[in-house]
């Protein structure tokens, strides 16, 4: 046996003799469900790990408090992954086959929806897998493990590239979720940018002129400024009205919205002093991105001449967008096809049948998607998404591993997050099923360790396997145009002295006199949100 085949053996091996504890670590971090910029328990329990593990760990880098880079390594070439680790608000969801929130908790609290507590576990165990492997064989290598927060709005990965921790990498294997086991081809992901418009009404007094108002000592009762909360709305609507000419309706671009704070007044007569609008927006191409930039500022301007504020512009996040490698691709495809498909247990299978039951369907006997049962080849993935894309797009949807592309050759690897099988073409499960499914260990645990195998053994490719990585970096060189500052390579969006958004009102957990609890206090008994108009 070659160290080659050796070293994957040992690798797989590890994985084998770990499974349990990996897939505990995984429930941990799916209960502990943190959003974004907020994953301190998350966070935590990682660089715990990773320390215990023999990584040398930078915990908070890049002035980010949930983010981490774990090293471990000496001489030969520096192959990286990333764990993320963030939920998603509104998305509380218990591990049980009908909606129900977890115990204690709001029920929009956050839960995992792709979910990323798998993503990062799978990252986790391929890296520590192909530790395993390089210290058993002597196989000279340095393993980078990036903890990456609040992916939902892209936040830490552009951050961690335009401060310098990408540099020097020399190969990157990352991962998410999917309904499909595969791994991406030519068609990689777009561009997403957001930023946190604020209005501010520092004046109301001023708003009008008081010589004309019979009595001077009432303000408060006369015209008062539109205020805050009035800014936003017409930012909004303003926004609404323009956004059909932002951009024409190709190249599957989005704009989303969020209200961060509403205003600091409580129906009281006065003007509300301040307000916070996020917009997210995610397009093919960077200079569509900057197009609907322009829209915005306009829109934020407008609004706050009309109601006596000003307004101001806070970026969170700038990503770029994703760069093929294909003798990456093939590379991973190949080991994808060594690890083989995931498979279902009786107690996930019965679990699904159940949801399925309790929906008022007729539980199947195989209830998982087609697609989560077998391996799509690159080019079949590839010929799907292309079948509804134009010509001149390159680009889908958006992820911010693209910023990883730049800096080093990239693959992207996706298995199966579980996922039920539709009736019908028109049926669609609720969110809630998808979620339940993401915290139970025998549904989920499948597709993270394909996943992992898959990554561990790429890695170990890529440190031992002769020529792998010189071609993978030749073909990066050829597409950014000579490499890092080539004459195609785009450099980071964000400046190097980019404060990270870690301050806003981004939601989270608390801890009050009533105990730990979801931002919006949970409902008391009886009392909930009221009485239904």
């Amino acid at each position: 046996m070659s160290q080659l085949e050796a070293a994957r053996a040992t690798a797989l091996d590890w994985i084998g003799a770990n499974e349990a504890r990996l897939s505990a670590f995984n429930r941990r971090i799916w209960e502990f469900a943190e959003p974004a910029w907020r994953e301190y328990k998350s966070a935590a329990a990682y660089v715990e790990l990773l320390r215990a593990e023999g990584f040398e760990v930078e915990a908070g880098s890049g002035e980010m408090p949930t983010a981490f880079v774990a090293r471990w390594g000496q001489g030969g070439p520096v192959l990286a992954s990333f764990s993320e680790y963030d939920a998603v608000p509104g998305q509380n969801q218990d591990v049980v086959p009908y909606p129900k929130p977890r115990d204690g908790l709001h029920p929009y609290a956050a839960g995992h929806t792709d979910p990323h507590s798998s993503l990062g576990t799978a990252a986790l165990t391929g890296i520590l897998a192909a530790k395993a492997a390089f210290a058993a064989h002597g196989i000279p290598g340095r393993l980078v493990l990036f903890g990456e927060p609040a992916e939902k709005v892209c936040g830490s990965k552009p951050v961690h590239a335009a401060k310098g921790y990408y540099d020097g990498l020399d190969a990157a294997v990352v991962y998410h979720p999917h309904l499909q086991n595969t791994v991406t081809a030519e068609t990689q992901f777009g561009a997403y940018w957001s930023a946190v418009f604020t209005f501010e009404c520092p004046s109301p007094e001023s708003w009008i002129d008081k010589s004309l108002l019979p009595i001077r000592d009432v303000s408060h009762a006369a015209a008062r400024a539109p205020g805050a909360i009035d800014a936003l709305m017409l930012m909004y609507m303003t926004t609404k009205t323009t956004k059909e000419a932002m951009f024409p309706h190709a190249g599957a671009w989005t704009l989303n919205e969020c209200i961060l704070a509403g205003g600091d007044a409580t129906s009281d007569n006065l003007a509300p002093r301040f307000t916070q609008i996020q917009y997210s927006w995610r397009a093919s191409d960077l200079k569509i991105m900057q197009q609907i930039t322009k829209v915005l500022e306009n829109n934020a301007r407008s609004a706050a001449m009309a109601t006596h504020c000003r307004a101001s512009i806070r970026w969170v996040t700038k990503t770029r967008v994703g760069l093929a490698n294909t003798v990456l691709t093939e590379a991973t495809w190949a080991n994808l096809q060594a690890v083989g498909a995931p498979g279902y247990n009786q107690e996930a299978l019965g679990f699904a049948r159940e949801i399925q039951r309790n929906l008022g369907l007729t539980p199947m006997e195989e209830p998982f998607a087609p697609a989560n049962l077998k391996l799509t080849p690159p080019e079949e993935f590839e010929a799907g998404l292309r079948r509804f894309l134009p010509e001149w797009q390159h680009h889908l949807s958006a992820d911010d591993y693209v910023e990883f592309c730049w800096h080093c050759p990239t693959v992207r690897l996706l298995t199966a997050r579980p996922r039920l099988k539709a009736p019908d073409p028109n049926y669609d499960y609720p969110g809630w099923t998808y979620n339940a499914l993401g915290g139970l260990p025998s549904a989920i645990d499948p597709g993270m360790f394909v996943a992992g195998r898959t990554m561990a053994l790429t890695l170990v490719d890529l440190a031992a396997k002769p020529g792998l990585l010189a071609a993978a970096q030749a073909e990066w060189r050829h597409r950014t145009g000579g490499g890092i500052g080539g004459s195609k390579w785009v450099p980071p969006l964000l400046p190097k002295d980019f404060v990270p958004p870690v301050d806003l009102r981004w939601p989270e957990y608390v801890t009050t006199a009533r105990g730990e609890e979801w931002w919006v206090p949970t409902p008391l008994p009886g009392g909930g949100n009221g009485d239904p108009l």
